[in-house]
């Protein structure tokens, strides 16, 4: 909301350019309002709110623009014409002299806000063609001024007014769009930014160990590349969509497990079970970072009965995943906890209010619960 407000400000001071005028015309008697007309009242102030504040919007625009600059000139100097030629008809309410000043309007849109008039040209044209067809036939069957004003000057008049305050939510509306499609811009490229956090130094440890296995002519070479091949894959090509089947995450998670045992030394009891009833759609790689974490900082802080214990249920349209592991509280390093801000990041923008992640830490051992609704 506050970049809207930013963007454009110059409408806010439309406004209180608008209403100082108004207070300074009454207040010197050069103009009166009839307060009992409230919706035409409205509607005037909100047109010339945007008469006043989309010069000061459009600054910069008209500033490098000059040919924009010659096109309003040439308009403005129509509309005086036409002021001047119907001064000197002295017939009220010509309606030869409101479609004049209706097209000067419509000109001023199509120059200012080309985009926008490009979009609704059919629209604008068309409704206030049929208003002033409306106001035309209306002023023109009277017998007389007289008849006109006392039967229907003032239904006349609001139907020529009516289109603005439509037109202006029609503006309102596209600008509220601009402002959804940069926040759907600014989220897809963060979590792009995310995503490509994740990993990287689990890739090149893998390859270092392969490389080992592979001087020793190791058996478990063959089974490594391929581990590591399903990985990559998964991570390049399933990675970067929005959803992937909670299954493809098991067997993303299972092999990260089966390439880690292969390369630690020591005694390491890493156990994950699974209650799964439903193969719910899920955002890829959000359960991997609470593995990699525990391995990252419980695994390798402990010299011997390190455990990760994994649990990971699916039913009724919630996704739950737990995990606890034991550390060693003397080896905890400032790095601690960069993967989860991570993590907690991405949840609350693919998930946001549907969503619950706790973690603890006590006497050694870390617990980490994490909960999704994917309904």
């Amino acid at each position: 909301m506050i970049p809207f407000l930013k963007k454009y400000k110059a409408f806010g001071i439309g406004i209180l350019i608008t209403l100082a005028l108004r207070f300074m015309l009454v207040r010197w008697e050069l103009i009166r309002i009839n307060n009992n007309l409230i919706l035409e009242n409205i509607a005037y102030f909100v047109f010339w709110s945007f008469v006043f504040g989309l010069p000061i919007y459009k600054f910069a625009y008209l500033k490098a623009n000059k040919v924009v600059v010659l096109k309003l000139v040439g308009l403005i100097t129509f509309f005086i014409l036409a002021l001047i030629a119907d001064s000197t008809l002295k017939i009220p309410d010509n309606p030869i002299t409101i479609l004049s000043l209706v097209s000067f309007w419509i000109g001023i849109i199509a120059i200012v806000s080309p985009q926008f008039f490009k979009s609704y040209k059919y629209y604008i044209i068309g409704i206030y063609g049929l208003v002033l067809s409306y106001f035309s036939y209306v002023r023109l069957s009277a017998i007389s001024f007289e008849e006109y004003v006392a039967n229907s000057k003032e239904s006349a008049l609001i139907s020529l007014v009516l289109p603005i305050p439509v037109f202006a939510l029609a503006w309102v509306y596209e600008q509220w769009k601009w402002v959804k499609s940069l926040q759907s811009q600014k989220t897809k490229a963060e979590l792009s930014m995310l995503k490509a956090q994740i990993n990287p130094h689990f890739f090149f440890n893998t390859l270092n160990n392969l490389y080992s296995l592979s001087v020793r002519n190791s058996d478990k070479a063959p089974n490594v590349i391929l581990k590591l091949s399903e990985m990559m894959r998964y991570t390049i090509y399933e990675g970067q969509k929005e959803q992937v089947s909670l299954q493809d995450e098991i067997i993303y998670l299972n092999n990260y497990i089966d390439l880690h045992k292969i390369r630690y030394k020591k005694e390491v009891s890493i156990e994950f079970t699974q209650d799964v009833e439903e193969t719910y759609p899920l955002a890829p790689l959000l359960l991997i970072t609470l593995l990699e974490n525990a391995l990252k900082h419980g695994v390798e802080t402990m010299t011997d009965k390190a455990y990760v214990k994994m649990h990971l249920e699916s039913k009724a349209g919630v996704i739950n995943f737990s995990v606890e592991n034991n550390f060693d509280p003397d080896e905890m390093n400032e790095e601690k906890g960069i993967g989860l801000d991570n993590l907690k990041r991405r949840l609350k923008l693919i998930y946001p209010k549907k969503h619950t992640f706790s973690i603890a830490a006590q006497a050694g051992v870390f617990k980490a619960d994490l909960k999704i609704n994917t309904l």
